[in-house]
């Protein structure tokens, strides 16, 4: 069974567009559908191993991909890998800025270290990437980047460095679609709330207790899939977005906007409530109830 996206098959037929953190998670479900619609995917991150296995997941499902070891954290090596991405495929038309990482802590426990390592990881490197792909290339040929960030609009509690680090994207965001649109590169961001990626599986203790309690600080009453969360960034990606850039579009089933003074009567699995699931190889975190990722040998 294919990828079920919304979007016409070809609509990114021609284009490369990178995606960083495309191992896994939401950066492997985009890789996806935008190999489903017709692109060259160019898959980054630090995990040789995940990127072999998504890489040939598109080859399987008729898509077309390559990918780079990388971790956008290293400014040098984050120059080179661009310089050989641009080599290689002749023209990029876009950037999935998606690598990012977190541990929960409140932040009386963060040493400085941990602080500035999330901060590298979800700020300053997603910065990098884009900064070298806009030097190097887009800045003479136009392109659209999509930085993925978080719902940090009420402060983010127990993983305060991440919070800081989103908000600091959405605004670096806002300022490079300012000083890039001379250019004819749309810069935007989508923040996700709670997903159900295999990524959830990865926390312990108090945060793993809590996932399965999220459902319900939810006006919609579930926690968002894969796909729908892609969906949005293809669509900013896409010619539709064309006359969009500097924007944050919100993927979180209004979570920011429950209020202690209106109760939610929401219900799970409702009709018109529907999760939108166009991820064919997409798996249930076991956290929520599901099989989780089956294991890999690397």
């Amino acid at each position: 069974m294919p990828y079920r996206s919304v979007f016409r098959p070809d609509l990114f037929a021609g284009q490369s567009i990178i995606v960083t953190g495309g191992g896994s998670g939401i950066g492997r479900c985009t890789a996806h559908e935008l190999a489903a619609l017709g692109a060259h995917v160019v898959l980054v991150g630090r995990n040789e191993g995940k990127l072999q296995r998504v890489a040939a997941e598109l080859e399987q499902d008729g898509g077309s991909a390559d990918y780079d070891v990388l971790d956008i954290r290293e400014e040098a090596r984050v120059a080179e890998v661009v310089e050989r991405i641009v080599a290689r495929r002749g023209r990029v038309h876009g950037l999935v800025n998606n690598a990012g990482g977190q541990f929960p802590s409140p932040l009386a426990l963060i040493n400085q270290k941990g602080f500035e390592t999330v901060v590298r990881t979800n700020l300053v490197g997603g910065f990098l990437v884009a900064r070298e792909l806009f030097t190097r290339h887009l800045r003479d040929h136009g392109g659209s980047i999509v930085n993925i960030v978080a719902d940090m609009w009420r402060g983010m509690p127990g993983m305060g460095h991440s919070g800081a680090a989103r908000a600091g994207m959405v605004n670096l965001t806002q300022t490079a679609a300012i000083e890039w649109a001379p250019a004819g590169v749309r810069v935007n961001a989508v923040a996700p709330g709670w997903v159900a990626t295999s990524g959830l599986d990865t926390y312990k203790g108090p945060a793993k207790a809590l996932i399965p309690t999220l459902p319900a600080m939810v006006p919609l009453g579930r926690v968002a899939t894969e796909s729908e969360v892609s969906a949005a960034i293809c669509f900013l990606l896409s010619e539709a977005a064309a006359f969009i850039t500097g924007e944050t579009l919100k993927v979180d089933g209004g979570a920011p906007l429950a209020s202690l003074h209106w109760p939610m009567h929401n219900t799970p699995g409702k009709a018109n409530n529907e999760a939108y699931q166009g991820f064919h190889r997409a798996v249930v975190p076991k956290v929520l109830g599901g099989e989780g990722e089956p294991p890999q040998n690397s």
